[in-house]
């Protein structure tokens, strides 16, 4: 584009996390959002993305899926233009979103530098609790503070981060935040250092943890990440399980100057959206994690 701004585009989808179909739709939007918010785009169009066993499950509750979704987008400020369905075994829904982006303030996983600040928003465990629910040791009712996280939009971090001015960012996905974190580090050219004691967790999240009650794809994470981290001896089984647990629609990892800390805390503050300090950046190997 030749006004300065540049097309954004992503796409996601996944099965449910959740029982209720239009928190489940709520949910995979807002998780398909927040790619373009992670480099600081705002969405404007979106197309649904589905697959649905319509003879199972009834066309009342793909309505409601749907529902779910529009009105994240609506939310966003977006509008649904169409989309594709398909007949499938199990529900998948999401959507592949276009948005602009200032060339200026556009973020990416490339500038995070030595001595930045790193801030996680939203908490972690969102992959445990919906293993829990999957397993019938937890109900959609014990986990309304993790079930509200993933509904919410990363909109609010990412208006503030452009307006501070951060270094990096990278949204927490699948990979959890130990594989996003060594994707950001690798990116940028550096070592991160976190902090395990000071890591948010959803309730009940470190409970499952604790039981063994872990997702398939945590190890996964796991044997892939772990041989970038050290001091491993340093934190104990649990802290590592919520490092490595794929989050679904999760927070933004923030690289921020150590001068643009508190201005960024306390404007994230203001709009309301929890955030944690949770370590720093430093000229070591690249792609390395440090765990203390």
């Amino acid at each position: 584009m030749d006004n300065g701004q540049m097309l954004v585009q992503s796409l996601d989808f996944f099965t449910p996390v959740v029982d209720d179909p239009f928190t489940y739709g709520q949910i995979a939007a807002s998780n398909s959002l927040s790619d373009l918010y992670a480099v600081g785009a705002e969405p404007l169009t979106a197309l649904n993305v589905v697959g649905f066993p319509l003879c199972h499950l009834g066309p009342e509750v793909l309505a409601e899926i749907l529902k779910g979704g529009a009105e994240r987008v609506r939310t966003a400020g977006a509008v649904i233009v169409g989309g594709h369905s398909v007949e499938d075994d199990e529900p998948k829904y999401g959507l592949s979103v276009t948005g602009v982006a200032s060339r200026e303030q556009l973020v990416m996983a490339t500038g995070c530098r030595p001595g930045d600040q790193l801030v996680l928003t939203k908490s972690l465990g969102t992959g445990l609790i919906a293993t829990a629910i999957k397993g019938e040791v937890l109900i959609e009712s014990d986990v309304t503070e993790a079930i509200a996280g993933m509904v919410a939009l990363n909109r609010d971090a990412s208006r503030v981060m452009r307006d501070v001015g951060v270094s990096a960012c990278t949204d927490i996905t699948g990979f959890g935040l130990l594989g996003h974190a060594c994707e950001l580090a690798e990116a940028s050219g550096l070592s991160l250092r976190l902090q395990t004691k000071t890591l948010p967790a959803y309730p009940r999240a470190l409970e499952m943890a604790d039981i063994g009650l872990i997702p398939e794809g945590t190890y996964r994470n796991r044997d892939f990440y772990l041989p970038m981290v050290t001091g491993q001896d340093r934190v104990d089984r649990v802290a590592i399980d919520l490092l490595c647990d794929p989050q679904t629609s999760g927070g933004l990892l923030l690289a921020v100057a150590p001068d643009r800390l508190e201005v960024l805390l306390d404007s994230l503050a203001r709009h309301k959206v929890a955030a944690t300090r949770i370590g720093e950046a430093f000229a070591g190997p690249v792609g390395q994690i440090e765990l203390f």
